[in-house]
């Protein structure tokens, strides 16, 4: 006597589910779900199923196709592909078949009993088919909603400086999120001078702490950034990967991380965490991957626009700083050329007045002196900017003399304010002439800038092989982010722009470039106690120059 399909399913529906689990275990545990996960549907299609062969009705229908639809979506959830969800649908068949192959023959189901079987089974394999592909339609346009939300976020970042990059970020984080279905993300850069990873943004719960990771192999994110395709942590609590403490105690099992570019130079990573300890399915990779793409391609953008800002106010500032320049540059030059034009028309008004006549000639040479040495000035500030070394020449000289000289000048145009410490001599092979108009602009700066009516110190010494000259004023101090930039040509301090005195911004330029010609260096010190500038000199400039250089420095 035979035995009808529905019949098997109620009598051996528990024998079949055990050949069914099985059998489909191993998908199953690959995305990490228990027994009862991957029982908790099919039980219900089955005797959907009986009833359906029993009565036809379409109620029992209409049931079997809801049980189909709950058993796709959770699947999907879980990061089952097609395949793999089709499959489980034709083994429950192939388990039924098994059962009533088990019995005897003559129980069997009937031929029309068991074509009906199949159809049904065909028909369920098409509603999971067709509903896929609907589903993964609405997923796409899903996908592009998130994209579009990305765009838009960091469209509105270019054109609102008020917010920082750190929360511009996170918003950035808060789709991807909410796109993955995940509890937290977290997106680094790399940091190529320090060659670490370090934590840009965060988002979600548990919210990460500011950290930097090594590319030590041991460390999860430097995992990500060592492949191109995406790296899976199945369980953040048992692994030995280095990953942030907040995670392994936040309720946060697996990981899905992103290299960002996936090739060429890195640029950062990002991953994503989920509470459940299971694998991500494809649709689940492909669209991290996706976003991540996107997300990486607007921080770029961002970065780009951000340097071409820079630039851009680099370069207007440049152009301000040239027309200021181009303006002083005008007036400074008008005064001495002014002064000797006049001296000459007078002279050629008297010519017969011998003393008269020789003060004139005096004054023409001094004014004529004075446009020579701007533009010598001028000249060698552009050397300096294209980074080439100051032409020197050479020649023994005391440095103490020397400092004594100019203290003296420095008292008969500003006043005994000035003082010199030094012992004895300190001798060694400079360029005299540029050392002499280095330490003039710095003792003209000490006096513009420094407190009236104090003390400017100059010290000399000797220390083993180098000399050391020193010049310190009272007053202000230089801000510290001055004090970065002070040296470069057309830099002036804040103090000095406020001010009536006018400049070039070139002295300190000079100064430096006279220094580091010798083979020396200057530098700054500036707080409460005022300001010193001291330049270091090796004794014996000739070992900094050229061979070329050196066998005809000395004359």
């Amino acid at each position: 006597m035979t035995t009808s399909v529905a019949q098997i399913i109620h009598e051996r529906q528990p024998e079949i589910i055990a050949r069914w689990s099985e059998q489909a275990r191993t998908a199953a545990s690959a995305r990490g779900l228990n027994e009862l996960a991957l029982e908790n549907l099919m039980p219900r299609f089955l005797s959907a199923l009986a009833d359906h062969f029993e009565t036809g009705e379409l109620d029992a229908n209409a049931r079997r196709h809801t049980h189909v639809q709950t058993h796709l979506s959770s699947r999907i959830r879980q990061g089952f592909d097609l395949v793999e969800i089709v499959e489980e649908f034709v083994l429950i068949g192939r388990c039924i078949a098994q059962v009533w192959q088990s019995l005897p023959a003559d129980e069997w189901p009937s031929a029309a009993d068991i074509d009906r079987l199949h159809l049904e089974i065909h028909v369920a394999v098409a509603d999971v088919t067709d509903t896929f592909h609907r589903h993964m339609l609405e997923d796409e346009q899903a996908e592009k909603r998130y994209l579009r939300r990305l765009q838009q976020i960091a469209s509105e970042a270019l054109h609102d400086e008020t917010m920082p990059l750190r929360e511009r970020v996170r918003e950035l984080l808060d789709v991807v999120t909410d796109a993955m279905d995940a509890r937290c993300a977290a997106y680094l850069v790399y940091n190529i001078a320090q060659a670490t990873l370090e934590l840009v943004a965060s988002t979600g719960d548990p919210i990460l702490e500011p950290y930097a990771t090594s590319m030590d192999a041991k460390s999860f994110v430097a995992q990500i950034a060592a492949h191109e395709s995406p790296t899976p942590l199945f369980d953040v609590t048992s692994t030995r990967l280095e990953v942030p403490e907040s995670l392994r105690h936040g309720g946060v099992h697996s990981l899905l991380g992103v290299r960002l570019p996936p090739r060429e130079h890195l640029l950062g990573v990002m991953y994503i965490g989920i509470a459940e300890a299971r694998e991500f399915g494809p649709r689940e990779t492909r669209r991290l991957e996706s976003l991540a793409e996107r997300l990486g391609l607007l921080l770029e953008n961002a970065r780009l626009f951000a340097e071409l800002h820079d630039t851009i106010e680099s370069l207007h500032a440049e152009e301000s700083l040239r027309e200021h320049f181009v303006s002083t540059l005008a007036h400074d030059l008008r005064g001495p050329l002014s002064a000797a034009r006049l001296a000459s028309e007078l002279l050629a008004l008297q010519p017969a007045d011998l003393d008269e006549r020789r003060d004139l000639a005096i004054k023409i040479d001094h004014n004529i002196e004075r446009v020579d040495r701007m533009i010598r000035d001028l000249l060698d500030a552009s050397r300096i900017r294209a980074g080439e070394p100051l032409p020197l020449r050479l020649d023994r000289c005391d440095l103490v003399a020397l400092v004594h000289r100019i203290a003296e000048e420095a008292r008969a145009m500003y006043g005994d304010r000035f003082t010199v410490e030094a012992n004895g001599e300190v001798l060694g092979v400079w360029s005299e002439d540029d050392l002499h108009r280095s330490l003039w602009n710095l003792v003209a700066n000490a006096v513009k800038y420094g407190a009236p009516n104090q003390p400017i110190a100059l010290a000399v010494a000797a220390q083993g092989e180098h000399a050391r000259i020193s010049i310190h004023n009272k007053g202000t101090p230089i801000p510290a982010a001055e004090q970065a930039h002070i040296f470069e040509p057309y830099a002036r301090s804040s103090s000095a722009s406020r001010s009536s005195l006018s400049g070039w911004g070139l002295g300190l330029t000079l100064v430096r470039g006279v220094a580091e010609a010798h083979g020396g260096r200057v530098t700054l010190v500036s707080g409460a106690d005022g300001t010193t500038f001291t330049i270091d000199l090796p004794l014996d400039a000739r070992s900094a120059r050229s061979p070329v250089s050196r066998s005809a420095a000395i004359h």
